[in-house]
């Protein structure tokens, strides 16, 4: 039948095999595990009436619905749109997931977050209450995961809330500035809710998401070697007074929009602007 590839990663570009894929999977296709891998994959396409390779099978689909932005995706200028849409993130209704106050009396609020997989950072944590703690008219809302307990990061201040969760979309849309890890959601909710980011990459395609950021002039990509106490007050206040960095922002945001229609997942639709 008709198939249309619903894509939640980075797609591949015109000269994608040539210039990453053959050289990074050469190795792994020369071994027997790799021989062994695709073999059963072609027994398994062949047994469901597909002749086509496995690499094009998966990497090159006839139309293709992406969940990355066009913003995020790297060589985005050689991505055949005819084929891929980019049509962002489908964030739908959280409601579930609660909600968020701002407070009445301050007036910047900074979250952090590191995600949900990557969060096992207690000095990391430490440094934001060490850089944020105590400033004037400043509110920081601190997500540290499962792994961490606001016991490890010493003397909370009164102006700094610990979470192990929280509702990060809720939150984003209160908020002056987003402490980041960079993963794909997050930095799509960064750009959809217009925040000023200070990208602090933990793994996989989170650096290269980082640096994208950063290009776009809406983010500072700071390495975790880097992010003390003094460098991350920096990043943050230097966003929060850079008008062009709002701009660039708005601009964004407008390129990534994309809704949902609230509802189950069988009846949701996309609308892309």
């Amino acid at each position: 039948m008709p198939a249309i590839s619903l894509s939640p990663n980075l797609v591949a570009w015109e000269g994608y095999e040539e210039e990453v894929s053959e050289p990074m999977w050469a190795e792994v296709k020369a071994s027997e595990r790799g021989r062994a891998y695709y073999e059963k994959f072609t027994n398994w396409l062949v047994e469901n009436g597909i002749t086509q390779h496995p690499d094009p099978f998966v990497g090159r689909p006839d139309r293709s619905i992406v969940l990355i932005p066009r913003a995020l995706q790297p060589q985005a200028d050689r991505v055949d749109e005819n084929v891929r849409s980019c049509v962002g993130a489908c964030r739908g209704d959280r409601t579930t997931q609660g909600d968020w106050a701002r407070p009445s009396d301050v007036e910047r609020v900074l979250l952090v977050s590191l995600g949900s997989s990557f969060t096992e950072q207690p000095g990391f944590y430490r440094e934001c209450v060490k850089a944020f703690g105590g400033l004037p008219d400043r509110h920081v809302v601190l997500q540290v995961g499962k792994h961490v307990t606001a016991d490890e990061l010493g003397e909370i201040p009164g102006n700094v809330e610990v979470h192990q969760c929280v509702p990060q979309l809720a939150i984003l849309k209160q908020v002056d500035a987003f402490g980041t890890h960079a993963g794909a959601g997050s930095s799509q909710e960064g750009l959809a809710t217009a925040t000023p980011m200070v990208a602090v990459p933990q793994a996989a395609d989170q650096f290269g998401n980082a640096d994208m950021l950063q290009g776009l002039g809406v983010a500072r990509h700071l390495p975790m070697d880097q992010a003390d106490a003094a460098t991350l007050r920096e990043a943050v206040l230097a966003l929060a007074a850079d008008p062009e960095v709002g701009r660039r922002q708005a601009a964004v945001r407008r390129r990534v929009r994309c809704f949902v229609h609230t509802g189950s997942c069988g009846n949701a639709g996309i609308r892309v602007q």
